[in-house]
């Protein structure tokens, strides 16, 4: 037991995010075969980290970035061909994006033939533009310049306008515009040390939601008719059995172990068995969303006393036979396994709605967290009742209201079905499932919950009640405001609570609401000479069209009254899109990795700012600057905690406020 507490203690700890830094998941180089004197050929290797994808060569134009490899030829060489990818890209349905997009998720090469007609021997060069994203983030729109020589015959004379490039190690800008040299201290770089960075925690909240989903998931398979009648007969069972209550209490929680350790194993097993890929893939593959939503109905029609779900009798059997002649720890263990076979016709469907939820999560891991969170609950009460007997006679003895929870989880389960159907719904378009048609459902299903627990609406299994008892009353309540809440949600209200599982605003044909507005900047300069003229301290947005965290972010924390308040009565905002494809009115030339680059669009040039001044290139990144460009926030990310993002713009003000 230790051994595996251990183990999962390391794999949570191994996939504890670092703070921001120039990401570099996808690195590129170039080579040349020389295969004749006329010919020769070029080929370009992106090794991309495990995790990370790069986008193919052709994509929609309102979603991300594709990839652009372009070669600048002199004259005498030209391309013999197309350009040839060792590998076609996988091509999958974003949900996000509604959009189906391509990308190679492993390393891949591009190969160009090129013709050499006057048999000399040429420089040339070729330029990569890329991005790349993992689950969480995105790194912004890059840009690589490959020089190499091409042909084995004698050096062709450059022309007499070739300029040559000279290295440079700082990264510095040479523009000769007045305005930007006059503000070259908005530019200098700023320091940012480890121990001010805050952790991009996305994946630690992520594997918290996951453990908790679990642990609720335990604690309801407590309450339903399959469970609940077993803790008391457990626990009496081990008290008998043993002749001191020390042992007793031992072999109890010894039992309760033993449950943690087999449903643990099971989510350790599932992700061995999926890997990290495979999980990854559910959460936007629109067949299995699709699977899972008819597994999820299936199991909440099972709930509903449809039918119930039970495994072979043979195996509990077994299992309970070994049990029997064995004894010791071993005796214990395939007493434990025979309740999770027992069980299983009410734990099954919460299992499986819990590792679906955990696999759609996209954490490779997920699956581990979400059963140890399950068994933890589902193990609790046998070790409690054994070191307290005394409770045992406090407990609601068995009856019809056992059978009233699952009739709720029935249907919690065909609620939490659409949004599975959702994601189908709008990767094949068939417009079934529009935002408005989707609350509709939520309203109409979480008002019959609501029925049923007043009494207004039975099942056929349903024991007969004469009065509403104080909790049923309570949990109707909820459940029919909740339905009302939703209710606005026709008409365009965000819903914010729910934003994760309802379908995006913009299915919806209909929309009253209006709201997080800002006045912000596009142009740095230009906002950063506005606060400097009213004395105010600048928020940083670097955003991108392509960044769906950024949006995440936009709707949960500035869309609220209280960001939206401190900013607008204390900060410049400054937002900045590092995929901007809006070009310059003029060139803008960086010095950066030993190599001049001309930034032609707006896009490039943030990005670029981003790399130089805070040495990060993922979004979203927030950071709080004085008048002079000096940091005096660390940054921070995706964190949509409203009180933790206004604390940190509070911490901001009162440094600028302190400097003044």
């Amino acid at each position: 037991m230790r051994k595996i507490l251990s183990l999962l203690a390391l794999i949570v700890l191994s996939v504890a995010v670092l703070p921001a830094q120039t990401l570099q998941p996808i690195t590129w180089s170039v080579a040349v075969d020389n295969t004749s004197p006329d010919a020769a050929t070029v080929r370009l290797d992106a090794k991309i980290e495990k995790g990370w994808h790069l986008y193919g060569l052709s994509l929609p134009p309102d979603g991300p970035n594709a990839t652009q490899i372009t070669f600048t030829l002199p004259e005498g060489v030209k391309a013999d061909g197309p350009l040839t990818p060792s590998h076609e890209p996988v091509e999958k349905f974003d949900p996000i994006f509604s959009l189906k997009l391509n990308w190679w998720d492993s390393d891949v090469s591009f190969t160009q033939k090129l013709r050499i007609s006057d048999g000399h021997k040429h420089n040339a060069s070729v330029k990569v533009m890329f991005q790349g994203c993992n689950d969480q983030t995105c790194i912004s729109p890059q840009r690589e310049t490959f020089d190499f020589s091409i042909g084995t015959g004698p050096m062709a004379a450059e022309p007499a306008d070739t300029v040559k490039q000279t290295a440079a190690t700082p990264a510095t800008p040479v523009t000769s515009d007045a305005s930007q040299a006059s503000h070259d201290s908005w530019w200098e770089p700023v320091e940012i040390t480890a121990a001010d960075a805050q952790p991009q925690d996305v994946a630690s909240s992520s594997m918290w939601l996951i453990f908790l989903w679990g642990f609720g998931g335990g604690l309801l398979a407590l309450l339903t008719p399959c469970v609940w009648p077993m803790i008391p007969m457990t626990v009496s069972f081990f008290l008998k059995r043993s002749k001191s209550k020390k042992r007793a209490v031992a072999d109890a929680i010894t039992y309760g172990l033993s449950i943690i350790v087999i449903y643990l194993t099971l989510g350790i097993a599932i992700t061995a068995i999926c890997g990290a890929s495979t999980l990854n893939e559910l959460a936007t593959n629109a067949w299995f969303n699709l699977a899972f939503f008819l597994l999820l109905v299936v199991f909440g029609i099972s709930f509903l006393g449809g039918f119930d779900i039970k495994l072979p009798s043979r195996w509990s059997n077994s299992v309970d036979s070994k049990a029997e002649s064995t004894s010791g720890l071993i005796s214990i263990f395939f007493m434990a396994f025979t309740l999770a076979l027992v069980s299983f016709s009410c734990t099954g469907p919460i299992i499986g709605t819990l590792l679906v939820e955990a696999a759609t999560q996209s954490n490779y891991i997920g699956p581990a967290i979400g059963m140890g969170g399950f068994a933890l609950a589902l193990a609790l009460p046998f070790s409690l009742f054994a070191l307290f007997p005394s409770w045992l006679k406090e407990m609601p003895r068995s009856g019809g209201w056992l059978n009233s929870v699952k009739v709720v989880l029935g249907f919690l389960e065909l609620a939490l079905s659409l949004k599975f159907l959702s994601v189908a719904d709008l990767a094949y378009g068939w417009g079934i499932l529009d935002r408005e048609v989707f609350i509709c459902l939520w309203v109409v299903i979480f008002a019959l919950l609501g029925f049923y627990l007043l009494g207004k609406l039975r099942f056929s299994h349903d024991s007969p009640m004469e009065y509403v008892s104080i909790p049923r009353f309570f949990m109707a309540l909820t459940s029919l405001s909740f339905a009302i809440y939703l209710i606005p949600g026709l008409w365009g209200a965000p819903l914010k609570s729910v934003s994760a599982f309802v379908p995006p605003l913009y299915t919806q044909d209909f929309s009253l609401y209006s709201g997080g507005q800002f006045e912000e900047f596009d142009d740095y300069d230009e906002g950063m000479a506005f606060a400097a003229k009213n004395h105010r301290p600048v928020l940083i947005d670097f955003s991108g069209y392509g960044c769906v965290n950024c949006r995440k972010m936009e709707a949960a924390v500035f869309d609220t009254p209280q960001v939206e308040k401190v900013i607008k009565e204390n900060f410049v905002l400054i937002k900045l899109m590092v995929d901007d494809k809006t070009k310059l009115s003029e060139p803008f030339e960086v010095q950066e990795n030993g190599k001049v680059e001309k930034l032609e669009t707006v896009g490039e040039k943030w990005s670029y700012l981003q790399r130089h001044k805070f040495q990060s290139n993922s979004q979203p990144y927030y950071i709080i600057i004085d008048n002079k460009g000096e940091a005096l926030t660390a940054p921070t990310f995706y964190d949509e905690n409203v009180s933790k993002f206004v604390q940190w713009l509070e911490n901001g003000m009162k440094k600028y406020q302190e400097q003044e």
